[in-house]
This record gives structure tokens, sequence and C-alpha cells, in this order.
């Protein structure tokens, strides 16, 4: 059996096709779990590469072809993966030009992320052009290394405004006992929290998005992570505040991801 591969348009990636690759930084892309060669949300991954195109390159690629490239990626491989589908232009960066959008697909082992709970550092960052999900993001990794040399397992961004908005490479969620609060800042937003809104609604769950500041983390009663890996890993403190531990919090979360149904890319 085929395992993990690279694909450039729905063929096996050459060197030379990825070489050019390596020195450029102006691109988007998006990063699913594949479970059962069937994927959650693939409206929501589509309509993110689609308007990203849109933005970055002024031009997509019909949502059917992009399909196409998955399923082209995942044929003959294993059932479960972990998948990032990558839209550039093949001109490259420092200019402008009309070629057609090249799709990288790349295929690795599964994720579910690590078990938590985990520790934030609070910094004071505000994402490029942070509505979209791009590539070239040093400040990231940056950010996680100092959080992780001063102690703690990752970073949290605060703008300017003093908001709390997203962590690395996650979308935060909070928990007051009642309702789901979604912070109030610029950042991206993910396609697990698009899942995951979605179904909380038709689970009945209150929800409400709010600005949350460090000053309002004490009234909250939970904190957590999500991105791509997973819907929820509790969150035990960001900067110096400590948050209570909140099992039920992160087990709705769960269950309302898992309420969306796979579908076949």
């Amino acid at each position: 059996m085929t395992s993990f591969v690279v694909h450039r348009n729905g063929h096996p990636a050459t060197a030379d096709e990825l070489t050019p690759l390596a020195f450029a930084g102006y691109a988007h892309f998006t990063a699913m779990q594949v479970r059962g060669g069937r994927v959650r949300g693939i409206d929501l991954h589509l309509a993110r590469l689609r308007g990203a195109s849109l933005e970055l390159f002024g031009r997509a690629l019909p949502d059917e072809r992009v399909r196409e490239l998955l399923r082209a990626a995942l044929e003959g491989g294993p059932d479960d993966v972990s998948l990032t589908a990558t839209v550039y232009s093949p001109v490259g960066e420092f200019t402008v030009g009309d070629a057609e959008l090249d799709v990288l697909v790349r295929t690795g082992p599964p994720s579910s992320g690590p078990e938590g709970p985990l520790t934030l550092a609070a910094v004071e960052h505000e994402r490029a052009v942070p509505a979209f999900k791009h590539v070239g993001e040093m400040a990231k990794t940056y950010y996680l290394r100092q959080a992780v040399g001063e102690g703690f397992d990752d970073a949290a961004f605060v703008d300017r405004q003093g908001r709390l908005s997203e962590a690395s490479i996650w979308n935060l969620a909070f928990w007051d006992g009642e309702s789901v609060v979604w912070p109030s800042a610029e950042m991206l937003v993910g396609t697990t929290m698009g899942i995951v809104r979605r179904q909380l609604d038709r689970l009945g769950v209150a929800q409400r998005v709010q600005e949350v500041t460090l000053a309002d983390l004490p009234a909250l009663t939970g904190a957590v992570v999500m991105n791509s890996w997973t819907p929820g890993i509790a969150v035990h403190g960001i900067g110096s505040v400590p948050l209570p531990a909140a099992p039920s919090f992160v087990e709705l979360l769960h269950r309302a991801y898992e309420t969306e149904p796979l579908t076949a890319p």
C-alpha cells in the first residue's frame, strides 16, 4: 500500500517542483484530519481556500477541482491521515502574475494533538492578515519557543487593545458555566471552530462572542485550545492567571465536534 504522499496538482511532486517552494513564502493552506478516508467540515475547508485565494491572488480554483486533488492524494493511502492543502502561484512571491494556481497536497501520520492540560504564556502579538491561514509566520514558532523557555507549553496572543485573540496554532474558547465564550478580536476563524459552533447551535448550547482580556479570566470557569487536531484541549492557565479544570466543557466540545458527519472529500 502507498503510504504518505506529496502531490502537486494531482501527481507526485518532483524535487525540481518542490525546490523553489523551499524559498517561497506567499501561499495559503488548510489542514485537516482524515478518518476512514473522510473528513469533517469539507465545506469549511473549501470556503477557506476559495476566500483566501480570491484575497491573495484575485482568483480561485473551482471547489470540485480542489476536491479532485484531495481525492488523488488520498487514493491508495492509509485510511487515517493528516492532510494539508497549500495553494500558491507558480510565478512566486515579490511579483504579480496571472498564472493558474497550483495546489500542493501533503499527507502524513494522523494526529489528535497533545494530551494537555496546557499553560499558555500571554504575548503581545497580532498576526499579519489574520483572517487567512497563510505560510511564512515565523513569529508563531518564535513565541512558542520563548514560551516553552519560560516554562509554559505554548503562547496565547494579546492584541494592542489588550484582547486575547488566538494562540500560536490554536483558536481559544472559554466557558462561563452556562455558555461557550468566543473571543472577539482579529483572528483566524478555524474550521474546527466553525464545526463546533454550528453543532453547538444544533445541540441548543448557548454561545456568545465578546472581548476577553486577562482581567476577565478569573470570572470564567474553563478554557481550551482547538485546531484541526482536536476540538478541545484544556488550558489551566494563561500568563499568571490560573484557570479551573473544566472536564465537562472539554467533553461538550468533543461531543459537538463528533456530531459533525464525516464525508468524502
